[in-house]
């Protein structure tokens, strides 16, 4: 039933990352909005991811999962609400960052409840956990291209209906109270915050971060921009990234059984450099499907295997810590939606350019992993 909880939380939070991605089309040409304007809504939406992820750690540590993951998808099912009914660029900037409040709540939460019930095999169990994000992030475009119709309103009010049942999931799942082990205690707070790692494991995720939600957000724009029509780029999304994300989960469970957890992300480094430079090299449907399908195998298992790295580098205070770090990793989010943004202005041509950012990123990305590998050493 613990399982179960996380699962269906990780699945909301799947298809609440690829939501702002998939309406973004239409609410820019809805109320005529920018790349910039755009940005600036991704922003707010990290902003929520960022301040939610830090402050929940400690809620979490001290009154247990439940109530985390009660709160999030709550805030979650009431902003999916309000959104068809927004008013304006300044209501969306506020509802997305009421949005981002919510998953980060819920994400922090269901990695934590993952991290203590597969604890002896803490990469292993995130990242199968984690194959449900890649199933959520690719049910949003893929329903809204091929069921909906690209109807952003009935999109929102059917993620607020799946919302619901798993926040149901959440009330009657039997959760353990926190043990004390793990509880938020400001005398321990110092030795956390003071030890290397967790800033650059937080640094690793800024990057990563970074890197896919980038690719969750403006990737349809970018497609659509290069004269591919906007179910096709919403399909090459869904059917392209969020399932190498789901396929690239999966296999590298085995993996992980017999190589060390910073090798795995190391790799899937290297991959990301290549093949997301790549995907922006072609405005082709079919090769630009391919590419993004690598993209999102190479992303796979860099978050869930980080946040168990985390994991087992604090044993105390582990939600605190998790929330940190995730936290670095919404912050990524926040810089890098700005950056892409500002490079592309007011042109949508310009994405292109502007998602340079991420194969860039990429490259600073093995450079930490060469760096947290020595310090491991």
């Amino acid at each position: 039933m613990l399982i179960l909880a996380a699962v269906v939380a990780i699945f909301v939070y799947g298809m609440i990352a690829a939501m702002l991605g998939t309406i973004l089309p239409d609410l820019s040409s809805r109320f005529q909005l920018t790349p910039r304007q755009n940005g600036t809504i991704a922003f707010a939406q990290a902003l929520g991811l960022m301040l939610a992820s830090l402050g929940v750690g400690p809620l979490l540590d001290d009154f247990g999962k439940k109530a985390g993951l009660i709160l999030g998808l709550a805030l979650i099912f009431l902003v999916l609400l309000a959104l068809p009914r927004s008013s304006g660029y300044r209501s969306i900037i506020f509802l997305l960052f009421l949005l981002g409040c919510g998953g980060g709540i819920v994400v922090t939460g269901a990695n934590a409840l993952t991290s203590d019930v597969g604890e002896a095999h803490r990469a292993i169990a995130l990242n199968l956990v984690n194959i449900f994000f890649g199933l959520g992030g690719l049910a949003t475009p893929f329903i809204s291209a091929n069921l909906f119709n690209r109807n952003w309103v009935r999109l929102c009010y059917t993620v607020a209906g799946l919302t619901v049942v798993t926040l149901v999931i959440q009330v009657a799942a039997h959760m353990p109270p926190p043990t004390g082990a793990g509880r938020f205690i400001f005398a321990d707070a110092g030795p956390v915050l003071g030890r290397p790692i967790l800033f650059l494991l937080g640094f690793l995720l800024f990057l990563y971060v970074g890197c896919e939600v980038g690719v969750w957000n403006w990737l349809v724009r970018h497609l659509i921009a290069q004269g591919i029509a906007e179910s096709r780029a919403l399909n090459i999304l869904s059917l392209g990234f969020a399932l190498g994300l789901l396929i690239g989960r999966a296999a590298v469970a085995p993996i992980l059984i017999g190589v060390p957890p910073i090798y795995v992300t190391l790799g899937a480094s290297v991959a990301m450099a290549v093949t997301t430079f790549l995907m922006l090299r072609t405005n082709k449907p079919g090769p630009a499907a391919v590419l993004v399908f690598l993209a999102g195998l190479s992303m796979a298992p860099v978050f869930p295997t980080t946040l168990a790295i985390v994991a087992d580098a604090f044993p105390r205070m582990t939600s605190t810590a998790i929330g940190i770090v995730i936290t670095c990793g919404w912050a990524g989010l926040a810089v890098s939606s700005r950056i892409i943004g500002a490079i592309a202005g007011s042109d949508p041509k310009r994405i292109r350019k502007a998602l340079l950012v991420i194969p860039a990123s990429s490259v600073l990305m093995i450079v930490l992993n060469l760096g947290i590998l020595a310090m491991a050493r």
